[in-house]
């Protein structure tokens, strides 16, 4: 897949890693004997990479000449490079299929199930799980309560066996669980896989290393990125986002957080902050106001908000109180409204904010309170169309609290692709006159 191509379908993600004894031999491929160097085997290894970005982009089947054509190769060059190919997995042979007057021709697939990944989406009570082919199709997918009362190495390492038992169920062989994503609340280093700060809602998570930790414990690589740019990435994917270039995922529930889609690259910031909405000052007078790495705006409009202003939010569960605050709403309730309008009232005033300094073309909409959608959805458009002189288009997320779990899928993918064109290069010997580099771009 080219880097255009990984962009068209709606994904950012730069990210390079340390090399380590699990990063770089996908399983299947064999590494040059004697290291190779040529010129013919640093252009095999280019076509070869050629052939199989073909192969990924293709939905189907195809046959040698349609390989040919679109690689524009010698079919004596695509015959050589697709047996090469099927020898070492990464395509299927389906055998010759019926003639059209000359030659039986010849068919065969990209093998996705050659390799997998795994997705993670961290919360602060509840994580999701997947694990998926290479083309990103899940295999299995799980929710598992977050492990409680421990430090952050304790509970990714409750994570990290949660995801191997998933991978055997799944029944993934050893070894070729070549990629996992994470995504995880707070602003994230990618660089160093490290939350740096703002994750309130996990005590203590502050400098932790979780690609480091789940690497070690996983046995592959691991990328780390922040749950709600992962949920934008994943709606530009799979959800309400596709074909939009500029776009932004707002969340409000726990936490509130924006993740932003600009030209169609994610945005992340010189401080890792872009989207961190819930600093907002909503107002002067709480400007000399100190409200912690939960700042301003989810003090005055996240789920702990909106739990202090309703007097039934102590009966069961989260998602019972909040159903039922917005069932009340709905049946004009007055003290239930004035709860949900306020709420609704800060959190169009900060998208508001974003909106004209972003001008996307579209705002999605998702988190637990958005989940009941009703009225704090047409309030937040209120706001900003009172706002915004030419307010975007403002949808509710299509993929739900699935959404981050969809990104880490499409970054996992992305990355273990590029990691098959990269072994591609080294086995032919294309990276002999230099240190091999691990894949420096991922999905936008």
């Amino acid at each position: 897949m080219t880097e255009a191509a990984v962009a068209r379908l709606g994904t950012t993600f730069v990210n390079s890693f340390p090399k380590m004894p699990t990063d770089g031999a996908v399983p299947g491929l064999r590494e040059s004997a004697d290291g190779g160097g040529s010129h013919a085997a640093r252009l095999r290894g280019l076509n070869l990479e050629r052939v199989l970005a073909f192969a990924i982009e293709r939905a189907g089947t195809f046959t040698r000449a349609e390989l040919a054509e679109a690689t524009s190769l010698s079919a004596p060059t695509v015959g050589s490079l697709a047996t090469h190919l099927i020898r070492d997995g990464l395509f299927r042979d389906l055998g010759t299929g019926p003639s059209s007057g000359g030659r039986r021709p010849s068919y065969m697939e990209f093998n996705a199930r050659h390799a997998f990944v795994g997705g993670i989406d961290l919360g602060p009570t509840r994580t999701r799980l997947a694990v998926a082919d290479l083309r990103g199709e899940p295999l299995l997918q799980r929710v598992v309560a977050t492990p409680g009362r421990r430090g952050p190495g304790g509970l990714l390492a409750g994570i990290a066996a949660e995801l191997k038992g998933l991978a055997r169920e799944a029944q993934i062989p050893k070894g070729r669980l070549v990629a996992v994503a994470t995504a995880v609340p707070g602003a994230v280093d990618r660089e160093r896989g490290m939350v740096v700060a703002l994750a309130p809602n996990l005590k203590g998570w502050s400098q932790v290393p979780v690609a480091a930790i789940l690497r070690r414990a996983l046995g592959a690589p691991v990328i780390v990125e922040n749950d709600v740019n992962l949920a934008v990435l994943g709606e530009r994917w799979r959800g309400a986002a596709r074909g939009h270039d500029t776009c932004a995922f707002i969340t409000v529930g726990t936490g509130i957080g924006a993740g932003m889609v600009v030209d169609g690259e994610l945005h992340r910031g010189h401080h890792f902050l872009a989207g961190e909405i819930a600093l907002m000052c909503m107002g002067p007078q709480y400007a000399h106001q100190d409200f912690g790495a939960r700042g301003c705006l989810e003090t005055l409009a996240g789920l702990k908000a909106l739990a202090a202003r309703w007097p039934r939010a102590g009966r069961g569960d989260g998602e019972e109180w909040v159903a039922d605050l917005f069932a009340a709403a709905r049946r004009g309730d007055g003290r239930a409204r004035e709860v949900v309008r306020e709420a609704g009232t800060l959190i169009g005033i900060a998208t508001a904010n974003l909106s004209v300094v972003l001008d996307p073309s579209l705002i999605v909409l998702g988190g637990a309170l958005v989940a009941q959608g009703g009225p704090l959805v047409e309030d937040v458009r209120r706001i900003v169309g009172r706002i915004v002189p030419t307010p975007s288009r403002i949808v509710v997320s299509a993929l739900g609290e699935e959404a981050p779990l969809w990104g880490s899928l499409l970054v996992a993918t992305t990355d273990a692709q590029e990691r098959l064109k990269q072994q591609l290069r080294l086995e032919q010997g294309g990276a002999a006159s230099r240190p091999p580099e691990p894949p420096s771009r991922s999905p936008k």
